[in-house]
């Protein structure tokens, strides 16, 4: 008579967070930094991803050989991360657009419109280190154009924004957004920022700011409508 092996193997629960990224490889969905997945994520998932990312910054924490346990000051400090990234600084990655009502141009508005100055806030993708700037968007509708509200702009802005992020993808992310909002004849964006991780690390210079430009349509191709938009926003005040 053959032993019976009576062992048994106590089921692995999966982490939320494979689970997700499992979705995301079979849809061949590319999960960069500054992608937005909220469509891959099912109700109720972003607590459970709380649960996991506190759990493992807690283990940050005992890496870096904090005392979580006795310190008054850390006890909570892995929650409170894990509900900033999930819910706050990142929450444009996890999170659908806001709603955008769009309004015909009815009276066929054809002259430059400027938004802006927009106080925006991110991550740099590489350490994590706030991002703090202020963008300026110009429009040159035509009569197919689409109208959105003043504020609209800034909730897209602030939806792109935050993910982590490199200055340079993130307003080209915008732009790309705005023309399939909008469908305007020509777009610019123009985003000034203070980047922490040059402030706070590395050089460690508070004094130098980046400042990147997207122009698309008659913006890229009109020189006195380009010269016009930036006269205007006077980006240096």
């Amino acid at each position: 008579m053959k032993d019976v092996d009576t062992k048994t193997t106590e089921p692995t629960t999966v982490p939320i967070s494979a689970q997700i990224r499992q979705r995301l490889q079979k849809a061949k969905q590319r999960f960069h930094a500054n992608d937005n997945i909220a469509q891959y994520l099912k109700p109720g998932e972003i607590d459970l991803l709380l649960n996991e990312v506190e759990g493992k910054m807690k283990a940050v924490l005992e890496s870096l050989v904090i005392d979580t346990e006795s310190d008054h000051n850390t006890q909570g400090t892995a929650r409170r991360i894990a509900k900033m990234y999930l819910k706050e600084v990142f929450n444009g990655r996890y999170n659908f657009a806001p709603p955008i009502t769009e309004f015909p141009n009815a009276e066929h508005l054809d002259e430059l419109m400027i938004v802006g100055p927009i106080i925006v806030r991110s991550a740099c993708s590489h350490h994590f280190c706030p991002i703090m700037g202020r963008l300026w968007i110009g429009l040159m509708p035509n009569e197919h154009s689409n109208l959105i509200g003043l504020s609209k702009y800034s909730r897209l802005a602030e939806w792109i924004m935050s993910r982590p992020q490199i200055q340079e993808e993130a307003i080209s992310q915008l732009a790309e957004l705005l023309m399939n909002k909008v469908s305007p004849d020509g777009l610019a964006v123009i985003m000034q920022a203070d980047h922490f991780c040059m402030h706070w690390r590395g050089v460690k210079d508070t004094n130098t700011k980046m400042v990147n430009s997207v122009m698309r349509g008659s913006f890229l191709k009109d020189s006195a409508l380009r010269r016009e938009f930036l006269s205007l926003i006077n980006i240096n005040q």
